[in-house]
């Protein structure tokens, strides 16, 4: 059977629920829900705190290859810790399309890093989203920079993937969503039990993936199967 072409959603039932949507989208109850609304980063203070992290280890911040660590570091936290201040509005840009199909939508092997709230060291890793679609549908591109959006922060992978799962779902109000997310942790690398090759994996399930054993299997049956690279 064909199915039919994806239409914008602001042509679904007569009425503009585009506009709706970014209503809902620039709301601040909404985007206090998920964080995005932290005022912008104080560079001056972050290289001051900087330099008295360098002089506190017994470093010397004026030596040469010190003196600009301040200031890279204040830079290096803008785009790390970027998810806070992401325009869900400009994310989504209208990328938002009505179907009349049902069948379920696999995004894979979505790298991603992050930086965890313990000890501000990187974690790594891959995400791998399905949803299945009630009347809605997004654009392939926005699956990876809602990943990103949760990863550039100060993070918990069990947080980083529930919140990938609720935006998702508070976007498309889909019949379900599925999020994996696989990570590799840097504060249990490099420090403490210093297991190099260890690594965690956490998920979350919503709607029929939650209550539905056969379309929670279909999903892991597909991230099962190995992915022959193009």
């Amino acid at each position: 059977m064909t199915r039919p072409v994806n239409q914008p959603i602001n042509s679904l039932d007569g009425h503009d629920a585009l506009a709706e949507m970014e209503d809902k989208l620039d709301s601040s109850a909404f985007r206090r829900a998920f964080e995005l609304d932290l005022p912008p980063i104080q560079h001056e203070v972050i290289e001051a705190a900087t330099r008295s992290i360098l002089e506190a280890v017994g470093e010397d911040p004026t030596r040469e290859g010190l003196l600009k660590t301040p200031n890279r570091v204040s830079r290096m936290y803008d785009e790390l810790l970027s998810g806070y201040r992401t325009d869900p509005s400009k994310l989504i840009n209208g990328a938002l399309f009505e179907v009349d199909y049902s069948d379920m939508v696999i995004v894979r092997d979505i790298e991603f890093s992050s930086l965890c709230e313990h000890h501000m060291l990187p974690f790594i890793g891959r995400v791998h989203v399905a949803y299945i679609p009630r009347k809605k549908v997004i654009g392939l591109s926005k699956i990876p920079r809602i990943v990103d959006m949760f990863a550039r922060r100060l993070q918990v992978q069990e947080r980083m993937t529930r919140q990938i799962a609720d935006f998702i779902n508070e976007v498309l109000d889909p019949m379900g969503v599925a999020v994996v997310a696989e990570g590799v942790h840097m504060c249990s690398m490099m420090r403490g039990v210093k297991k190099a090759e260890s690594s965690m994996t956490t998920s979350a399930m919503l709607g029929t993936f939650r209550e539905n054993s056969v379309t929670r299997g279909e999903f892991m049956e597909h991230l099962a199967r190995t992915v022959h690279r193009i």
